[in-house]
């Protein structure tokens, strides 16, 4: 099957799109297929949170901007089958310089094609910047599908709007008219508030089938292994969020295979 990219993305920060990102792709190299992490938040934390260190010049940021390729930036990660190409701080700087080149908006899209053909991955997960900025805006237009974490919190569903218009506009422009939404994830669930069981209510109200079964807890482990560099399958196995992700891995693999 051709590779899929899936854009892990929501412009609200803090919603657990990294987590997720990281945690997603851990476990779906765990059950043997070839996962390549493609950090494209100058944050950078998706680099970390796989054990890499952030490496001047190691970004994808100059082969954005047509200097050199994405092929020699891929890293191999700690863990089997999960290759990462890193970020740093460079990055930052990529959405005033992609803004003055021609055809900005399909720079990943360009730098992305090699490694596509390559035939090296079963899937490539894009971590973008919470922003919709040009960075992210790129990933969608590179992506076959958007991932959408959303925190169990009463703003949930201001933040996914725009990202849904944005999807609309880039089917309706020609830009990426086969972009599908993979799926809702809800992220920071805590069972015992009302809160939570109202937001997750009103969200499957509005998406219907496209908001996993799955459901990523609040959880202290969860917190705790992006600082010692593991996905938390690797930092704690036995733990209720790795068994959430190894759970959300299996509904978004047969997703993505349907597709």
């Amino acid at each position: 099957m051709p590779t899929k990219v899936i854009a892990v993305a929501n412009q609200k920060g803090g919603v657990g799109k990294t987590t997720t990102a990281v945690n997603l792709a851990a476990c779906v190299a765990a059950v043997g297929r070839r996962v390549l992490l493609f950090d494209l938040d100058p944050q950078a934390n998706a680099t970390s949170g796989v054990g890499l260190e952030k490496t001047p010049g190691a970004s994808a940021y100059l082969a954005l901007l047509g200097q050199g390729g994405l092929l020699e930036k891929i890293q191999n990660s700690p863990f089997e089958r999960l290759a990462v190409i890193p970020s740093e701080v460079d990055l930052c700087g990529a959405d005033i310089e992609l803004a003055r080149t021609e055809n900005y908006l399909q720079r990943v899209t360009q730098a992305l094609k090699p490694v596509l053909e390559s035939e090296r991955f079963d899937v490539v997960l894009v971590d973008c910047p919470p922003s919709l900025g040009i960075l992210t805006l790129n990933a969608l237009v590179a992506a076959h599908g958007v991932l959408v974490p959303l925190q169990c919190e009463y703003y949930a569903l201001e933040g996914i709007s725009m990202l849904n218009r944005i999807m609309s506009q880039l089917h309706d422009n020609g830009s990426n008219p086969s972009l599908e939404l993979t799926g809702v994830v809800m992220t920071m669930y805590d069972g015992r508030t009302k809160l939570s069981q109202q937001v997750v209510g009103e969200v499957r109200e509005h998406f219907g089938e496209k908001v996993f079964e799955t459901m990523i807890p609040r959880s202290t482990r969860l917190a705790e292994a992006p600082s010692f560099g593991k996905p938390i399958i690797h930092y704690d196995k036995y733990s209720t969020g790795s068994a959430a992700y190894e759970l959300l891995t299996q509904e978004f693999l047969a997703r993505l295979d349907e597709g």
